[in-house]
């Protein structure tokens, strides 16, 4: 061996003398360490942000995380930012409907939706939501009102609210079901024509989805069983075009069931539900169209109540302890909502017009306030919603004057010692929870083999 070979191979072995077998495996297990810290922090962010989406889509908005600030307007604003508005009724479609309208009196060149049916014959295109519009309703405001979803009304008045005789078996033709069905085509139109900004929903899975991307979730609701034209055929093609709730009946009795009408002492037809408003009720629970029961005689409600196998709710009522008006709930059938075996899951959605909330010229926010909070002490606060009505009425409450004011009475509400979790549910999460019962009622009946409800109203001539 040559010297630079000895001394090569010494400096070899000294090197293999400086290694030691502990201090290698050592290094290994702090890398192993380091990289294991790393996995289990990304899991952990990672369950985390599962975790708040579970309880956002499984608690229907689940609600701010946190506490809220002790000023009223700022706890409203920051609640509402987590979890918008959804109002069980808005007509924004009055812009078709001039005939139950108040027209207020300004320069006809101007943009006047409300006149829309008339002078633009449903043409959805001479219509600009992004625009103020003379009612209480436009884009601007629905999201200043952090509105976060509502069901476009779809509504044709009573035939003789129309000057129309559908004679005393309601069997003379009034072309309520083409109103009607031109109606869901302006609702459907208007929200295609917006796709920035509303999203249509056919399930309350929808209306989260539409929310957490950001848009107005758009549901659609035929408020009055005139509608229907005596056919349960007809209510199964609505459905099919999106229809997820149908008011029994509107200001007039028909072949479904009896009215509230607009003044006390209205003459009942059928003392409730007619038989074919029986069959009509089973086959809305099959196929899980929500049923309103706004409107409505207190029989009407009342068997409704009994009868429904799924959920149900009042669109747009208020409390008739609070102002004595027909269209209001009384005590005795707030008393039959719950949640136990005995009761039936609702929701009572608030209705903002004047002649419903109080005294002529005494109506404001504190007043509707008052509806909510006496619904909620009967029966209870997961049963309370809104319903406002806006775009249907002529008049509004002081402070409530349009759908940018809703903050205004959360904060109300606020004050009055509401929690942010009562007033989530308030918001929506009640009316979520309504929707998804309903929903899996009807996958049940329809799983267990429950068929279409062929009933035919026995007036009819034509079969």
């Amino acid at each position: 061996m040559t010297a630079a070979s000895w001394q090569s191979g010494e400096g070899n072995l000294a090197r293999d003398t400086d290694y030691n077998p502990l201090d290698a495996a050592a290094k290994r297990e702090r890398r192993a360490t380091s990289v294991r810290a790393v996995v289990y922090g990304a899991l952990t962010i990672l369950f985390v942000v599962v975790l708040l989406v579970m309880l956002f889509f499984w608690e229907g908005l689940g609600g701010y995380i946190g506490a809220l600030p002790k000023d009223p307007q700022k706890a409203a604003q920051r609640l509402l930012e987590a979890a918008p508005v959804i109002v069980s009724y808005i007509i924004i479609l009055c812009i078709t409907r001039h005939d139950r309208l108040h027209i207020p009196r300004m320069d006809t060149s101007a943009n006047l939706p409300i006149l829309a049916r008339s002078i633009y014959s449903n043409n959805v295109s001479a219509i600009d939501l992004n625009q103020p519009m003379p009612g209480h309703v436009d884009i601007p405001r629905l999201r200043e009102g952090k509105v976060g979803g509502f069901f476009w009304s779809t509504y044709v008045a009573c035939p003789a609210g129309a000057g129309l005789d559908e004679g005393e078996d309601y069997l003379n033709a009034t072309w309520r079901v083409r109103d009607t069905l031109e109606q869901i085509d302006v609702a459907q139109l208007l929200i295609s024509k917006y796709p920035e900004t509303f999203s249509l929903a056919l399930s309350s899975a929808d209306v989260k989805l539409s929310i957490s991307r950001g848009k107005i979730a758009s549901l659609i609701g035929v408020e009055g069983g005139h509608q229907l034209g005596n056919s349960i055929a007809v209510l199964r093609q609505y459905f099919a075009l999106g229809v997820r709730y149908v008011t029994l009946t509107h200001v007039c009795h028909n072949a479904f069931a009896d009215s509230c009408g607009l003044s006390p002492g209205m003459e009942p037809r059928w003392g409730g539900l007619s038989p074919l408003g029986f069959s009509l009720i089973e086959e809305m629970n099959r196929l899980g169209v929500l049923v309103d029961l706004s409107h409505t005689s207190d029989e009407t409600a009342k068997q409704a109540l009994k009868y429904t196998k799924a959920p149900v709710i009042w669109s747009h009522s208020s409390a008739r302890a609070v102002y004595d008006v027909p269209r209001n709930v009384p005590d005795d059938v707030l008393e039959m909502i719950g949640i136990a075996p005995d009761k039936t899951d609702a929701v009572v959605m608030v209705n903002f017009a004047p002649h419903f909330v109080a005294e002529p010229g005494n109506a404001t926010v504190q007043t509707v306030a008052d509806h909510v909070d006496h619904i909620a002490k009967i029966a209870g606060k997961k049963h309370v919603g809104l319903g406002s009505d806006f775009d249907g009425i002529s008049d509004v409450p002081v402070g409530l004057e349009d759908v940018s004011k809703y903050p205004a009475l959360i904060a109300e509400l606020y004050k009055r010692g509401w929690n942010r979790f009562e007033l989530v549910g308030l918001t929506g999460r009640n009316l979520l929870r309504i929707m998804d019962k309903a929903e899996r009622t009807a996958a049940e009946l329809q799983t267990s083999g429950m068929v279409p409800i062929m009933a035919l109203y026995d007036k009819r001539k034509d079969l």
